[in-house]
């Protein structure tokens, strides 16, 4: 369907990682016409422990998205000796790529008529029937930009994050055959580090801490991760952060903010991905119906059981609780088994 008279779009999705992708193809299968504005070129890679939750997986079906990758059946919390395991009631989730990811969203989105421009959103104009940016007019714009988001700033809701105590994240690829099937969460006295299977050969490791977090030594301070890796890097190493990020709200006349930009906690709960494909829906659902109020009250509803655990989980690891968290965990197997199972659905 093309877009109605005096538009280029029906909507522009600002950022062409997988949500906004995600958002774009939900556009297209509601009878949207979309236009993703990305100023990276290729391969659009990013720091993130690569896990989809069980509940990520029905939502790229919808979308006809069917990633290649590893299956994960659970989450194992490991310290020094100890460890906690629950495998997942709802099903497998999957290690993936987000290279592998990004792929099968992008192909997907172009299939469905997406269409793509190179470049900044830069700018945002609205009036009362419409929104510019990137040199286009549309009738939405959605800020798919992710942590960094231009377009929260642009459009006045971004909140000053604490500076005290913020985390970052680094990942690199390791070229061994996976040793398990669940996502191990190694608790060492700095950082957590993520193990996520993500092919038959590769296994990615994921560190949240401190800011400047030293990979290598860090890996070093656990000895158990560190012995299994035998020095086989396979990928560059990248980094993300500040990952706390805080809005005001999530939508303001016609510009609605999706994923990592419209507000974030912390990857210790390792959902991203399964909120951003979510908030697309949902986004998507409030335009349609010509109800853009309608998304803040959504957003609510699907980032509640996140934003509740990780704070209370985040709080956890940075005080004297820390070391506390593996032999709680282990000793506590329902109540951790409904955590992880109600942050997997």
């Amino acid at each position: 369907m093309p877009p109605a008279t005096g538009f280029d779009s029906d909507v522009i999705v600002a950022g062409g990682g997988p949500v906004g992708l995600a958002a774009a193809i939900e556009a297209r299968l509601a009878g949207l016409s979309a236009v993703v504005v990305e100023p990276r070129a290729g391969e659009i890679d990013k720091a993130c422990g690569e896990g989809l939750m069980p509940g990520a997986l029905p939502l790229l079906q919808r979308l006809g998205v069917d990633p290649a990758g590893m299956p994960l059946r659970g989450v194992s919390y490991r310290t020094t000796g100890r460890h906690a395991d629950h495998r997942f009631v709802s099903g497998a989730g999957r290690g993936v790529r987000r290279i592998e990811l990004q792929s099968a969203l992008h192909s997907r989105a172009v299939e469905l008529g997406v269409s793509f421009v190179d470049g900044k959103v830069g700018s945002i104009a609205q009036d009362p029937s419409s929104v510019t940016a990137a040199g286009m007019r549309a009738r939405w714009l959605f800020g798919c930009d992710g942590l960094h988001s231009t377009v929260r700033r642009e459009i006045g809701v971004q909140l000053e994050a604490p500076r005290r105590g913020r985390r970052f994240g680094v990942r690199q690829h390791f070229a061994v055959q996976p040793w398990t099937d669940l996502i191990e969460v190694h608790w060492s006295g700095g950082v957590e580090a993520y193990v996520t299977p993500v092919a038959p050969d590769t296994v990615g490791i994921a560190m949240l801490g401190g800011r400047g977090i030293d990979f290598r030594r860090a890996l070093a301070g656990i000895p158990e991760l560190a012995f299994l890796l035998d020095e086989a890097p396979a990928s560059a190493l990248r980094g993300a952060g500040p990952l706390r990020q805080r809005t005001s709200r999530r939508h303001r006349g016609r510009v609605l903010l999706v994923g990592d930009a419209s507000g974030y906690v912390d990857a210790i709960t390792g959902e991203g991905l399964r909120l951003g494909f979510a908030q697309a829906r949902a986004a998507v659902t409030a335009v349609a119906q010509g109800r853009p109020g309608q998304y803040e009250e959504e957003w609510t509803r699907i980032t509640r059981d996140f934003r509740v655990l990780t704070s209370g989980l985040v709080l956890a690891a940075r005080s004297p609780l820390r070391p506390a968290i593996v032999p709680i965990a282990g000793r506590l197997p329902r109540v951790y088994g409904a955590a992880v199972e109600r942050l997997a659905k």
